[in-house]
């Protein structure tokens, strides 16, 4: 499948009405956990937080109930998925969403106490860029703490992940979303993905220090935690 990242956007606005659902579907409800388990690395003093890749807000929630008296941005280049967004989170006072890109982020620099990035890092078409600008934007001492699937170590559980990721998920997000080509798309993104200590090593190159990798569930899932 030809992959060009500069336009996945475009899927995104495509998969946005259904795109919750097969999220549930897909992870069995687990990706729930994950993200809850996301939020928690942050510093708890944290007063300005800023999700990228937000899509529909999933994570942005979270960051709005924990730190009900910060500000919580969730920045996204897919208009469809922020629309959701807006209407999920219409009750918090404490959100602003964005359209825009990891790449190019318009906030200052050294503005941001925290940052999150769950599931969205392996979409963007130049990770080092991605990772300068998170390191930009961080205050000295800031946290980015970034969610993505990985490739669990055991061969048993590793066999039966790629099966479930290269042939049950196409056909079955397809059947959800109409959209069968998103969900091959999501397959060939985290078998391409530099998981474990290759993607450390990519922030340790753009800045990160203490880098570390908390695995989740097996490995299927894994948070990497860098400071500025």
């Amino acid at each position: 499948m030809e992959i060009n990242k500069n336009i996945s956007w475009s899927m995104f606005d495509r998969i946005a009405p259904t795109y919750d659902k097969a999220n549930r579907w897909l992870s069995l409800g687990i990706d729930r956990y994950w993200r809850r388990r996301l939020v928690a690395q942050l510093p708890k003093d944290a007063a300005v937080i800023v999700d990228l890749g937000t899509g529909t807000g999933d994570v942005l929630g979270i960051l709005a109930i924990q730190f009900p008296d910060g500000q919580c941005i969730g920045i996204d280049p897919s208009e469809g998925m922020l629309a959701l967004a807006e209407q999920k989170l219409s009750n918090f006072r404490n959100i602003t969403l964005q359209v825009g890109h990891s790449q190019s982020v318009l906030l200052e620099s050294g503005s941001v106490d925290a940052l999150t990035m769950a599931f969205a890092i392996r979409n963007v078409p130049d990770v080092a860029a991605s990772l300068s600008e998170m390191i930009r934007i961080l205050k000295p001492g800031g946290v980015a703490c970034i969610l993505e699937f990985s490739i669990p170590k055991s061969r048993v559980i590793r066999l039966f992940y790629l099966i479930y990721f290269r042939y049950v998920l196409p056909w079955l997000g397809g059947l959800i979303s109409g959209d069968r080509d998103a969900y091959r798309y999501l397959n060939v993104t985290v078998e391409g993905f530099p998981y474990g200590d290759k993607f450390t090593a990519l922030m340790t190159d753009s800045g990160f220090r203490n880098t570390r990798i908390v695995p989740l569930t097996f490995g299927i899932a894994s948070i990497y935690i860098g400071e500025r």
